[in-house]
């Protein structure tokens, strides 16, 4: 079970999260890409941290929102979603391969993650951007950047559309998150759905990582969560060491 973090989030002197406390703790660094978040400096600097502690990068792309922190839906159109991941790919790759390193795999980010769920046409535009998007060295046959997906009670449709374009997926649970009986996440604007606990928090990491499943906002009702990867967030003092003591956790199994 990887553990992956949104990371790079600062913008010009605002200052966002704890990135060099959190990067020695995971495997994968879902890197802002300068829409919702980042700048061009920032993403170069996330990129080094990553390399430092031989984290993967993958880019974690949004609707072009910094005002709302990419939380908010916007109504694009096919081609504009395919063409707004694309350009992020593009930027964050870039600065990739300046330091040896390469974009490895793409998480979409807030508003535009919780629409490819629920919108099939968002998800299309996606994985046909991703599809499309030819890093350096898969020109050797390296295979196409897999997109992380919300682990839920069923995933069919979006394995469905994801193979239809020769896409891999990657599912991903929250540590830190509450569900519904559907397995998807409660919304934040819902009391309880964001788990501060951190001893609730790694009940529910290993819970996921050990294949049992979790409890929901339902009373007696629980969800088993396929994932291959679990997010965790580490932007305050609380949330990093409930990162440490999932890491610890998922090594001494």
């Amino acid at each position: 079970m990887k553990l992956n973090c949104d990371l790079g989030e600062s913008f010009g002197n605002w200052s966002a999260g704890m990135d060099q406390d959190v990067m020695p703790h995971i495997d994968m660094a879902n890197i802002a890409c300068g829409f919702h978040a980042a700048d061009p400096l920032i993403m170069q600097r996330t990129v080094a941290l990553a390399k430092q502690h031989g984290v993967r990068v993958g880019a974690h792309p949004a609707y072009p929102d910094l005002v709302g922190f990419g939380r908010r839906s916007l109504a694009c159109s096919f081609d504009e979603i395919y063409s707004m991941v694309l350009y992020q790919l593009g930027a964050l790759q870039g600065i990739c391969q300046s330091q040896g390193q390469s974009v490895s795999y793409v998480k979409p980010h807030g508003a535009l993650y919780n629409d490819m769920m629920q919108q099939p046409d968002v998800l299309r535009a996606i994985l046909q951007a991703v599809a499309d998007f030819t890093p350096r060295e898969s020109l050797t046959g390296a295979d196409p950047l897999p997109v992380l997906v919300m682990a839920t009670a069923d995933n069919t449709q979006q394995e469905q559309l994801a193979a239809a374009v020769g896409i891999p997926l990657m599912f991903e649970a929250f540590a830190d998150r509450a569900y519904d009986e559907q397995g998807r996440l409660v919304s934040r604007r819902i009391l309880g759905a964001v788990y501060h606990d951190p001893q609730q928090v790694v009940q529910q990491a290993l819970a996921i990582a050990q294949g049992y499943e979790v409890s929901t906002l339902t009373p007696d009702v629980n969800v088993l969560l396929k994932a291959d990867t679990l997010c965790v967030h580490g932007d305050n003092d609380a949330s990093l060491q409930a990162v440490k003591a999932i890491r610890r956790a998922l090594n001494a199994r």
